[in-house]
């Protein structure tokens, strides 16, 4: 849906605003939202088609989790499985600038590449009024990433979105500059009442443990779990050929454009489409009783650089094994 909206910056003290935000949200478009943090590029979570757009705004995909915006511990239930520290944490910080990550429940309605197929989620419940009035308007989870160019700085004011993303989001949100300014503390919570924070913010780790009463971890060695880590994550455990056109023996076939597969990344080669269902072709492969993976060309040139990088370290991980 993006671009099919004229590119607007509209006031968030205006009703009117917030219910033509939500429908856009609602219909698969992009609105950038502030939040107490930075402004955020919000889609639907649940619909991979809104995730693929969130991919093709930024330039790449990160191809780590996004961080899920919900109204509170309540709708969580939905998405999560909590536990009694969850809830004590969302009773203290919530809302407010603090992302958990949580194990994700069986039959959750999200997109995979949100999760980035990882079997945890990362919540956040915000505090600032114009994401909690877009979320009350849409009733639905909202991923968020930062609202800007890949690489690019974090928005903060409604100008430093149009500047990086133009046209690219259908609406802007103009709820002035936000008040923290830097991304949330991410905590994962463990098992055997460990935690651990996987990205510093505005929520310290001495706040945490004063609810929790417990230290955190000090080990980071935990792979990719949020925002701004970096790991292998995508390799689905069997050997895995690129490039392939055809089939050789057992192998079960992602394909890409014209090369149809048993699943395909995307039938009409959209790079955007693809980045977006990358995951999931990869979970089906794995899922499948055929031994082997191979995958299609992929064009090495705007998104496709980024699919392609990680396919070659899936790649290379498999032939290690």
């Amino acid at each position: 849906m993006s671009g099919k909206h004229d590119n607007q910056v509209r006031s968030a003290s205006d009703p009117a605003a917030i219910t033509a935000a939500a429908t856009i949200l609602r219909g698969g478009g992009l609105v950038a939202v502030p939040t107490e943090t930075v402004y955020g590029l919000a889609a639907r979570a649940d619909d991979a088609a809104a995730v693929a757009a969130i991919y093709r705004a930024k330039g790449r995909p990160d191809f780590n989790p996004l961080i899920v915006h919900i109204t509170g511990i309540d709708q969580a239930e939905h998405l999560a499985m909590p536990d009694p520290r969850a809830r004590a944490l969302a009773a203290a910080f919530w809302p407010g600038p603090l992302t958990m990550v949580l194990p994700l429940r069986g039959g959750a309605r999200i997109a995979p590449a949100v999760t980035a197929g990882l079997p945890t989620i990362a919540l956040r419940s915000p505090a600032h009024p114009v994401m909690q009035a877009v979320l009350r308007e849409t009733r639905l989870p909202l991923a968020a990433p930062s609202a800007n160019r890949s690489g690019a700085v974090s928005p903060t004011r409604a100008e430093h979105v149009v500047a990086s993303l133009g046209a690219r989001v259908d609406m802007v949100l103009d709820g002035g500059a936000c008040a923290a300014g830097i991304e949330s503390t991410i905590v994962a919570l463990r098992g055997n009442d460990t935690w651990q924070v996987l990205r510093p913010g505005p929520i310290t780790a001495e706040r945490i443990a004063a609810v929790l009463g417990t230290p955190p971890m000090i080990d980071a060695a935990q792979g990719i779990e949020a925002p701004g880590q970096m790991t292998s994550h995508y390799a689905p455990g069997k050997p895995i050929r690129l490039n392939a056109i055809t089939p050789n023996g057992q192998e079960y076939l992602i394909g890409f454009g014209p090369v149809a597969g048993e699943t395909n990344l995307s039938p009409g080669a959209d790079l955007a489409e693809a980045a977006s269902r990358l995951y999931e072709c990869l979970h089906r492969a794995a899922a499948s009783p055929l031994p082997r993976i191979a995958v299609a060309p992929v064009p090495d040139h705007g998104l496709g650089i980024a699919i392609n990088d990680r396919l070659r370290r899936a790649a290379a991980w498999s032939s290690d094994q």
